[in-house]
């Protein structure tokens, strides 16, 4: 028997709580896209960040509760939680004019901002085929926002600002990895979207509020949401990032058919070519190997 036998189950079930996360995420992504059409996006933003933090005070206690509100990284740790509050604003707000699939197409361009963003930001060295690989992606972008595809002006614009602020927040955890715990990271990140979220939210109440089946649904969404965090911790737990990180993709072909057959939104085929173009650059960044020095 081989020395990595017994860690086989683990990856197995790494792999499947990953899964479990980009299906949670998806469903709620597309779940949004239904809500929105009768209620505004700062209230299921809030709805959804109010069950987030609760989930992120329940790991703090459960982890012992570090002396997380005295960290020397509070400040990388503050834009952090910004640039994803950021994400969930403009996201949000997007899909009420976007079809979920392009949204969601543009919003994956984000692993390729980072790799652009790393040489300034965190000093690594980007090679002449990862800037291919960059170049390319863009290029799929273009083919899904180009003149002709009939995508409002103003959604497209909040997806962009979504990619950008999701490539700072990937950043900003590659910094901070191994330098605060993860529950901490996890809380921070909770409270600031949290407040975020709450300023604009009185000015944007539902009318009328959502009775009894829909606030179950909304409810039901934000433990959705939370369940996929926990997803994603626990995958990483047992899984290497490398071998995860190919896998987001799903996460697009799920918002393809959600947007197919739930909102009869099928990409055209420069769309889906674009999509191609996108998620071939992301698994090339993801899987390429570093020469060796």
């Amino acid at each position: 028997m081989s020395a990595s036998s017994p860690a086989a189950p683990s990856r197995g079930a790494g792999i499947a709580y990953f899964m479990a996360a980009l299906v949670s995420f998806a469903t709620f992504d597309a779940a949004c896209k239904h809500l929105l059409q009768f209620y505004p996006a700062p209230f299921l933003n809030i709805m959804r960040y109010s069950t987030v933090a609760v989930l992120a005070a329940y790991l703090l206690v459960r982890h012992g509760v570090p002396r997380w509100s005295t960290q020397t990284h509070r400040g990388l740790l503050l834009v952090r939680g910004l640039a994803l509050g950021t994400v969930g604003t403009c996201f949000m707000t997007a899909l009420i004019w976007m079809p979920l699939s392009e949204a969601t197409a543009i919003y994956f361009t984000s692993p390729l901002i980072m790799v652009a963003l790393s040489p300034w930001l965190l000093g690594e060295r980007v090679g002449r085929a990862q800037w291919a690989a960059v170049i390319a992606g863009f290029a799929g972008m273009l083919l899904i926002v180009r003149p002709g595809a009939n995508l409002p002006a103003l959604g497209t614009a909040l997806m962009a600002i979504s990619a950008v602020s999701y490539a700072v927040f990937q950043v900003l955890t590659r910094k901070l990895a191994g330098k605060v715990p993860g529950p901490v990271q996890y809380a921070y990140t909770a409270f600031v979207c949290l407040v975020m979220t709450a300023l604009p939210a009185p000015f944007f109440l539902p009318d009328p509020f959502p009775g009894l089946r829909d606030a179950l649904f909304i409810l039901g969404l934000g433990i959705c949401n939370g369940a996929a965090q926990i997803f994603l911790i626990s995958a990483f737990q047992r899984v290497e990032a490398s071998t995860l990180a190919p896998l987001n993709y799903c996460h697009l072909l799920m918002a393809v058919a959600f947007s197919t057959f739930w909102f009869d939104r099928p990409p055209d085929a420069l769309a889906m070519s674009g999509m191609a173009l996108i998620v071939a650059a992301g698994i090339f960044l993801v899987t390429r190997r570093p020469r060796a020095a």
